[in-house]
C-alpha cells in the first residue's frame, strides 16, 4: 500500500466518521425532494480506463431530469459528492486526481495525454478548482458541448498532465488546502 493510498483511506474513514450522519440526512432529503432514490450511481472512467460506479447524492428530479432547488444547493457546495468517500475507501478514487469523467473523454485520449489514465480519479484537482462552477460557465455558452470539447476539456487535460508530472504528497496537500479554502469562502 502506498503512502497516498494510506493517506486517502485514513482520511476517507475519518471523513465518514465525521460527516456520515450528514450523508445519510442528505440522502433522505434528496429522496423526498427528487422523488427518486436519494443516491445516484453513474459509470465513470477510472484508473487505467476501468469503468467504475461513482456515488453521488441525487440532485435531479427522477421524472423531469431537471435539477431540483435542493439539488442546486448541494451542487453549489459540492455536498452531492460526499458519498465519493466510499469510492475512496474502495480504492476506486483518491482525494486528489483528475475528476472522473463519463466514458468517451479520458478513455479516448491519445499519446502523452493517456498518462492521465494512470492516475486515480479524485475529488479535487487544479482543473476542478479552476472550473469549480463549470455548470454555470457552460450554461452561459451558446453551444456548451462544443465549448467543453474545444476549450474546457483540453485545458483540464493540460492541468491534469501537469499534476501527473508534479504529483507528490506535498502537491496533494496543497490542492486539498486550496480546495478547503475555496469551499469555505
Amino acid at each position: 500500500m502506498t503512502i497516498k493510498r494510506i493517506f486517502d483511506f485514513s482520511l476517507a474513514i475519518f471523513g465518514i466518521l465525521i460527516v456520515g450522519w450528514l450523508i445519510v440526512l442528505l440522502i433522505i432529503l434528496a429522496r423526498i425532494d427528487t422523488k427518486g432514490s436519494g443516491i445516484f450511481f453513474q459509470n465513470r472512467v477510472g484508473q487505467y480506463g476501468r469503468i467504475f460506479q461513482i456515488y453521488k447524492i441525487r440532485s435531479m428530479h427522477a421524472e423531469t431530469k431537471e435539477i431540483s432547488r435542493f439539488g442546486r444547493i448541494i451542487r453549489k457546495f459540492k455536498l452531492d459528492e460526499l458519498p465519493q468517500l466510499v469510492n475512496i475507501i474502495k480504492g476506486e478514487m483518491s482525494f486528489v486526481g483528475p475528476r472522473p469523467d463519463i466514458p468517451g473523454y479520458y478513455d479516448a485520449l491519445k499519446g502523452e495525454s493517456r498518462k492521465i489514465l494512470e492516475l486515480k480519479p479524485g475529488l479535487t484537482s487544479w482543473a476542478a478548482l479552476k472550473y469549480f462552477d463549470e455548470e454555470t460557465l457552460l450554461a452561459l455558452k451558446e453551444n456548451p458541448l462544443q465549448y467543453n470539447d474545444e476549450v474546457l476539456f483540453p485545458e483540464k487535460i493540460r492541468l491534469n498532465l501537469e499534476y501527473y508530472y508534479k504529483q507528490s504528497l506535498k502537491e496533494d496537500l496543497k490542492i486539498l488546502i486550496f480546495t478547503l479554502k475555496h469551499l469555505l469562502n
